[in-house]
Formats: C-alpha cells, sequence, structure tokens
C-alpha cells in the first residue's frame, strides 16, 4: 500500500493505475478474509461435532464395548485439541487473558492462575533521572506492573561430595565425615533426579524412552536400562509408606471402591480385539474421603491390580475390612454383603446414585424418553439437597437428609414401580428402574448414615488418572509391571489428596528415610509429612 504521507501524482493516468492497485488489493484482502471465515466456521462445526460425539461416548461407560468407547474417546480428544491449535494459528485477533471469554464457546480462555510461592523476577524499565525533552529532573510518580509467565529450563547438577581427611597431631588419629546415606546404595542418583523420574512416569505417564531423550537434551546420556532400575530400587524404597498407606485405608469402615481394565503386556496369550501377546487385567482403586463431612482420617487412595476380573481378588483385598463399602454393582461384592455366622455381614453395601443417574441419562439422551427425563429430575433434587449440606458435620447432613431428601427417596421408588407396571419389561428403562429397585436399601443408606455419600465419584476420580496414562501407553510391562504402577499411585495419588506436590514429597522422602527411625516411618506419610524449611533444604 502507498505511503499516506507521500504526494500524489498530477499525472491522471497514474491515480488511476493507483487506485486500480488499491481495489486489486483491497479485492485481495477481502477474498483472504472470507477464506479464513470460511475455515473457521467449518472448524467450529467440526469442533461442536466432536464435543458431541464425546459427550455420547462418555456416557456410554459400561458394557462389552466400553473399552473400545474409552479408546475413541481418546482419539477424539486428541483431535478436538489438534483443531483448537488450528484455530488458534488462523485466528489474528490478539488473545486476551485478563479474563474469561464466554462469546468463544469453541475455544474458551481464561488467565493463567500461578500461585504465591511461584518465583518472581522484578525487571524494572527506568527511563532515568534526566527528562529526554528538556533534561530537567525526572521524580517518581508511580509505577505500571504487567506479569510475563515464562519458564527457566531445568537443569541437570552434579553434586561432588568432597569428605576431607584431617590428621591429629597430637594421637596421630585420622578424621573424615562419615559419606552421607544415598537413596539408592551405591547409585549416583540423587532425591531430586528419582522424585522427578517417578512422578514423570508414574504421574505426568512419560515413557522412560521419553525421558531418556529429554535428559539427552540437559546433557545427561542416561540409558534406559538404569532409569528402569531407578525406577524399581526407588519403589523398593517406598515399599514401608506403601504399605503403612495399604494398612490404614484397609482399617476404615467407610470405602468407596471402583475399577477400571487396564492392558498388560502377556506373551502367553492372544486375546481378540486386544491383539497377540496383550491380555486384559484389571487395576481397583479403594478410596478414604471424609472431607466431605469433616471426618478426622486423612484422605488416601489405595491401588490394586489383579490379572483378571474375578471375584476372588476383590475378596483377597478386602478381607479384613470391615464397614460399609460404596461401589457400582460389580456382582464380586455380592459375598462380602453377605451375612456371616453371627448374623451381621461384613460389609454393608451403598449404592451410587450417578451410575443409576447414567442409566436413565443414556436412555433420555437416544429416545428422550419423558419418563427418563421425570426420573433425572428426581434425583437431580437429591443432589440439589448434597450441594447444600457438602463440607457439613454428620449430625447436620443426617438432619437435612431425614427431612428433606428422605420423602423424594421414598416417592422415587413408589414411582419406580408403577413406571415397571406400565412399560416393557424387556426396555432399557425397565432394566434401570429394576436395578434401582433390587437395590432399594443400598440406595438409601445414605439416609440413615450421615458420613454415607450420594455416590462413588470419589473412586471413579481416583480412576482417572488410568485413564489418562492409557493415552501415552499401550499396556503394562506384564503382571509385575502393572504391580508396580499400582503401588506408585497409591503413594503419589494420597500425596496429592493432601494437597502436597508429589515431587517435592518424593524428594524429601527419598532423601531421608534411610536415617529415618523405624519405629517413626508414620512420620512420613503423605497425611503426617512436614516440608522442610527453607533453610533446612
Amino acid at each position: 500500500m502507498s505511503d499516506p504521507a507521500s504526494p500524489l501524482p498530477d499525472n491522471t493516468a497514474e491515480l488511476e493505475a493507483m487506485i486500480a492497485a488499491l481495489q486489486a488489493e483491497n479485492a485481495q484482502i477481502a477474498a483472504e478474509n472470507a477464506r479464513m471465515s470460511a475455515t473457521l466456521r467449518a472448524h467450529d462445526q467440526l469442533v461442536q461435532a466432536l464435543r458431541l460425539r464425546i459427550a455420547k461416548l462418555q456416557k456410554m461407560a459400561f458394557g462389552k464395548s466400553s473399552e473400545k468407547v474409552e479408546r475413541e474417546i481418546e482419539q477424539l480428544e486428541l483431535a478436538l485439541e489438534d483443531l483448537f491449535v488450528a484455530i488458534t494459528e488462523q485466528d489474528k485477533q490478539p488473545i486476551d487473558e485478563g479474563q474469561d471469554d464466554p462469546e468463544s464457546p469453541s475455544l474458551p480462555r481464561r488467565r493463567p492462575r500461578v500461585s504465591d510461592d511461584t518465583v518472581r523476577e522484578r525487571r524494572e524499565l527506568d527511563p532515568g533521572t534526566c527528562c529526554p525533552e528538556c533534561g530537567g529532573d525526572l521524580h517518581t510518580l508511580g509505577e505500571d506492573v504487567s506479569e510475563m509467565l515464562d519458564m527457566i529450563r531445568a537443569q541437570m547438577k552434579v553434586v561432588q561430595i568432597a569428605r576431607l581427611k584431617k590428621s591429629c597431631r597430637r594421637c596421630e588419629s585420622i578424621i573424615q565425615s562419615p559419606a552421607p546415606s544415598r537413596p539408592i546404595p551405591g547409585s549416583m542418583a540423587g532425591a531430586g533426579l528419582l522424585a522427578y523420574i517417578l512422578v514423570s512416569k508414574f504421574d505426568d505417564h512419560l515413557p522412560l524412552y521419553r525421558l531418556h531423550e529429554i535428559f539427552a537434551r540437559m546433557g545427561a546420556d542416561i540409558p534406559e536400562t538404569t532409569l528402569v532400575g531407578w525406577c524399581g530400587r526407588a519403589m523398593k524404597v517406598l515399599q514401608p509408606l506403601i504399605d503403612r498407606i495399604e494398612a490404614d485405608v484397609m482399617s476404615s469402615d467407610l470405602l468407596h471402591a471402583d475399577d477400571t481394565p487396564i492392558r498388560v503386556l502377556d506373551r502367553g496369550k492372544s486375546n481378540k480385539g486386544l491383539g497377540k501377546g496383550v491380555s486384559k487385567g484389571r487395576i481397583w482403586t479403594y478410596v478414604r474421603d471424609q472431607r466431605p463431612w469433616k471426618g478426622e482420617a486423612p484422605p488416601a487412595a489405595l491401588y490394586a491390580f489383579a490379572p483378571d476380573w474375578k471375584e476372588i481378588h476383590v475378596q483377597r483385598q478386602l478381607a479384613n475390612t470391615r464397614g460399609i463399602l460404596q461401589a457400582d454393582g460389580y456382582k464380586g461384592y455380592a459375598k462380602l454383603y453377605a451375612p456371616d455366622p453371627d448374623g451381621k455381614p461384613r460389609l454393608q453395601e451403598a449404592a451410587c446414585w450417578a451410575h443409576l443417574r447414567r442409566d436413565f441419562h443414556d436412555i433420555w439422551t437416544s429416545d428422550k424418553s419423558a419418563i427418563a427425563r421425570e426420573a433425572l429430575d428426581r434425583i437431580g433434587t437429591l443432589y440439589d439437597i448434597e450441594r447444600d449440606i457438602n463440607g457439613r458435620t454428620t449430625g447436620d447432613r443426617l438432619a437435612a437428609r431425614q427431612e428433606h431428601s428422605a420423602p423424594k427417596v421414598a416417592a422415587f421408588f413408589a414411582w419406580s414401580e408403577q413406571q415397571l407396571r406400565r412399560i416393557s419389561g424387556k426396555s432399557d428403562l425397565a432394566k434401570a428402574f429394576r436395578y434401582g429397585l433390587s437395590r432399594q436399601d443400598a440406595f438409601s443408606l445414605f439416609l440413615s448414615d450421615g458420613r454415607v455419600a450420594i455416590d462413588n465419584n470419589p473412586a471413579e476420580r481416583a480412576l482417572r488418572p488410568i485413564g489418562i496414562g492409557r493415552k501415552n501407553w499401550l499396556f503394562a510391562g506384564a503382571n509385575t509391571g502393572a504391580e508396580t504402577l499400582a503401588r506408585a499411585m497409591t503413594i503419589i495419588e494420597t500425596a496429592k489428596l493432601n494437597g502436597l506436590d508429589p515431587q517435592a514429597y518424593l524428594t524429601d522422602i527419598l532423601s531421608r528415610i534411610h536415617d529415618h527411625k523405624i519405629n517413626r516411618l508414620d512420620e512420613l506419610l503423605p497425611w503426617n509429612w512436614i516440608a522442610p524449611s527453607a533453610h533446612e533444604v
């Protein structure tokens, strides 16, 4: 485009040529804008289609095809992420991170949240002491401060431990400080490095070959075989704490339980749909979370691996547990709910209303059933009450449930029986009603105990890291690898439930567990751990 400050030519032909050039340029810009708009509209439509497909698949949590559904969800989420990147690349508008952007449903943005503990570096831009216009003295009136989030590249460092030898000229003794203990005896891996590897592999789900590449960029060529050895030896060091977490969780009288499939490398098997040399195991989680009713016991999550879905595994895992178990309708729990010879059940069943609600939601989304819609509305009123009493004492929760929830629950089951007499007994809707009515006592237990939750969401949340991990690894390395994964997640996820940074926690634990008295190991459990002060680091 011509410089607006330059004089226009006097020649008419030159003016006409300039106008024609400007018109052509404007037409080209308009065509480019139209193309960009069409592309963005197409992207928006595809984003909405992907979101609808993902939302529908996320409701298909049960059944024989659930694993295929999970893989499809993962692939669609990756495609959605790529679309967002493409949209941002073509968007010419500046990004405003100062506030949430409700006007952009396809690509919502919000300002990054940075903790107060994050290191802050102040850089002052001082115009000087003299005015550049007249040379007069400048006086400070104030300042405008803005923030930019940056990252300092992680660095590998070699810590040299020099133990000076000194001699006593009086008695001719040679004095030298003893060598400090190492997280792995005989290894050059420091506590911070081991913690980084464990969190990267078991929480961030980075394969060790990727960590090898990352460390190589930092200047340290650590063979994958060495990383494997470090992981295994570090987990062995942490085993006493993991055992204590397991014992503490399983001694609780109120637990949430759930499980999820996991592919396991097994050269002796060939399974249809999984591939040759791959079998399907299960990861169970048992969660104690008393925060919703201000209980005294700290939150904790135990993970356990089993090579299949047989009921013997949960019976073994829960062999010494007594109290209340909140779980789904997995048949393997049935014997645990059966009465002992003294007439009392080993475990009392608490059912999950979110599970029941999901069945009605699937029916409503598929055929817009008015009965399913009413079931959703009735269950929704129970959740409205729960939101109001979350975080209150057991006495307050029980009183509110007895007054407000109990009549609604009784009305729901009476209404369910009426609907069963009106609809086809072979329909999915009838199956959903029968599921609720067959476990009416379990669904009503939360009305008589203020500690019991309305659903099993704590256990479902605890299994989300497994789903995230499956996006990065196709299978666990044999049964022993899956067992190691379960133990690592036990200590890492329990640390996170207690508000800890797992890397900082593991760094401190690995650096001093060998020197800690064995009879005081409970001090190092996540809920008892006290972070070292700055001068102790």
